[in-house]
């Protein structure tokens, strides 16, 4: 539940909306939409790559209970708010401001996109692969969640501890994290890891790994809610509009 916060400034909103804490609350709801629907679904549900690769890394350490991964993106965004000190609560309106900024920064990029119609990636494009609208909106809520789990909140930290370990500085280390798991972000769509995967194209390659680099800079300054809503609800308007 959130607490009250008198008068809330801008500066308190960024910094509040930042914290581990209020991105779990954020995304409890998309996971709980994500998870819920894949099971009514059923085995026609339309799962993205990500949470495939984790399901199955967690198969292979011997771990295939199917409510193991949402439990551990808790777990990894409660411990993390364990280790940065900060007081266990949500401010109000925090959680809805969320939502607005993250519904605003995807029809930016969404605008961006319909700019740059050479480097438009239509997620969805395949009426043959697209499904019904409500397999799409699921899928995109687990893209949102699982695709910045793995690339976002996971490798690139790691590659960013990788890079300082070899004494780099630490902006040129970010920035090469960046562009890396960009790139990886983008390749990871194609049929050379998939099977069902896109045939290879320069100009969405182009756009997947722009946007890569986008979401990288939203975790980096606003936090693992504001890219799982940002990525999430951008999916979902660029299929509808």
């Amino acid at each position: 539940m959130e607490s009250q916060q008198s008068s809330p400034s801008l500066a308190w909103y960024h910094q509040e909306s930042r914290r581990p804490l209020a991105s779990l609350v954020f995304v409890i709801p998309i996971l709980v939409i994500y998870e819920a629907g894949g099971l009514m679904l059923g085995p026609q549900a339309m799962r993205n790559a990500a949470d495939g690769w984790l399901r199955e890394l967690l198969r292979f350490l011997g771990f295939g209970q199917y409510f193991l991964l949402p439990l551990l993106t808790c777990a990894i965004l409660l411990g993390w708010h364990h280790l940065s000190g900060k007081a266990w609560r949500v401010g109000s309106g925090v959680v809805s401001g969320m939502w607005v900024e993250s519904a605003a920064l995807a029809v930016l990029l969404v605008i961006g996109a319909r700019g740059l119609p050479e480097l438009l990636l239509d997620v969805q494009g395949d009426p043959d692969l697209a499904g019904t609208w409500l397999d799409q909106c699921v899928s995109f809520m687990g893209a949102g969640i699982y695709e910045e789990l793995l690339f976002r909140l996971m490798l690139l930290p790691a590659v960013i501890g990788l890079f300082r370990l070899t004494g780099v500085p630490l902006s040129t280390a970010v920035m090469s994290a960046v562009i890396l798991t960009s790139l990886f972000f983008s390749v990871a769509h194609y049929d050379w890891f998939l099977t069902a995967g896109e045939p290879f194209e320069i100009s969405s390659f182009v756009f997947r790994t722009l946007a890569g680099g986008f979401f990288s800079g939203l975790f980096l300054w606003r936090g693992f809610g504001i890219a799982v809503g940002t990525h999430a609800l951008y999916d979902i308007f660029v299929t509808a509009f």
